[in-house]
């Protein structure tokens, strides 16, 4: 008997690394758990904001003072003139915008470009909502987008294209041409583009980052999702974003009323005045460059092999050097036999892959890459055995 309207019922792989990491005692490499220190402005803002009693419900779509200062940044970035009331809503961090964004705008027979490798969760939602996902591979070894693979998928059926920029787990960035082919694949269309651009604000080696938002003919039909939850190490607080013109975020609205009717009250109140100070995100860049060219450093001479990532938070490895088993088998053992909990790349995949990758997360103390650096250095080939 069924009796959810998920199309499976089994803990996803991260939740499983999670468990494993805590069960082997395993250096935690799965995601952004990281010990990094919060702002110090920021924590005592929060504290003044409870103690003045905004401990109440804040308003579906947001604080208004917050919504006013995210704004401001994204038109500067962007020179577009968003509205703080009616263009952009707050939303119980990113995860939620995107469930919420897909909830509003799929219902049955529809169907959703995936481009892979992508998050599982984006798919188990097109599929609660009885859409169906449509998958396209990036193209190994640069991961970039075919588009005239895309242009043949689009159908009279097709409703949302889901793109993350940047994407992860690759740290792939969308160039000018993968925008104009966008343009002209969606050009006299209903198409909506869900643009995840969470870590839009952390990108290496002087490459540029451009939101959705940036192209007019784009951003007419687009939603954006981000967050602050990486840059100022708040990721627990549970508070993202999401932009996008007002015909698309009233429709949105009217689904977030009833899904998440209040984000943390006295956080909102503490980050809009947090960001009325100058905020320097070139630093916040060098920050997270600085600790994955030190986790890297760290492995050279090791058996794995990689490609340094262009953006977010987070570096596959190769490990073919090590072992011809499946990624699944390998984190399992690197778990155990290793202690250092990772992701298998095929949780990124719908289908079993062959690569022989795995992906950390450097968003941690020196001490922490240290340790985990170590004990990836002295995997023994037997490991695979």
């Amino acid at each position: 008997m069924t009796i959810t309207k998920l199309p499976t019922t089994k803990k996803n792989i991260f939740v499983t690394m999670m468990e494993i990491a805590e069960e082997y005692k395993a250096t935690n490499l799965v995601d952004p758990m990281s010990g990094l220190p919060c702002p110090d402005d920021l924590i005592n803002l929060v504290d003044k904001y409870m103690r003045a009693g905004n401990n109440d419900f804040s308003p579906s779509e947001g604080v208004g003072s917050l919504r006013e200062q995210i704004v401001s940044i994204i038109n500067k970035q962007n020179n577009t003139e968003f509205q703080a009331e009616t263009d952009l809503t707050i939303t119980a961090g990113p995860s939620q915008a995107m469930s919420t964004a897909i909830t509003t705008f799929i219902k049955d027979g529809d169907e959703v470009i995936l481009f892979e490798p992508v998050q599982e969760s984006y798919a188990q939602l097109i599929e609660m909502t009885g859409g169906r996902p449509i998958y396209i591979n990036l193209k190994h070894p640069d991961y970039r987008i075919d588009w005239d693979e895309v242009k043949k998928t689009v159908t009279t059926k097709t409703k949302m294209i889901v793109i993350n920029n940047p994407q992860n787990p690759v740290g792939q960035i969308f160039s000018p041409e993968d925008f104009d082919q966008l343009k002209r694949l969606t050009n006299g269309t209903r198409l909506v583009i869900l643009s995840n651009e969470t870590f839009g604000n952390i990108v290496y080696d002087g490459h540029h980052f451009n939101s959705i938002a940036s192209v007019p003919e784009l951003a007419a039909k687009s939603l954006a999702v981000s967050s602050f939850g990486t840059m100022f190490n708040i990721n627990g607080w549970g508070i993202g974003f999401i932009s996008g013109p007002e015909k698309l975020m009233a429709e949105y609205r009217k689904t977030q009323q009833y899904q998440g009717s209040s984000v943390n009250t006295p956080a909102q109140y503490a980050l809009a005045e947090f960001l009325k100070q100058e905020h320097n995100f070139k630093e916040i860049n060098a920050f997270y460059q600085s600790k994955r060219d030190y986790f890297l450093e760290l492995l050279a001479g090791s058996k794995f092999e990689w490609i340094p990532t262009k953006s977010t938070i987070y570096q596959l490895l190769d490990y073919s050097k090590i072992s011809d088993e499946p990624d699944t088998e390998f984190v399992m053992k690197l778990a155990k036999d290793c202690k250092v909990a990772t992701i298998p790349f095929s949780a990124f995949q719908h289908e079993k892959t062959k690569m022989q990758m795995i992906r950390i997360c450097f968003a941690k103390t020196n001490e922490l890459l240290e340790e985990a650096a170590y004990r990836l250095k002295n995997v023994p080939v037997s490991l695979g055995k």
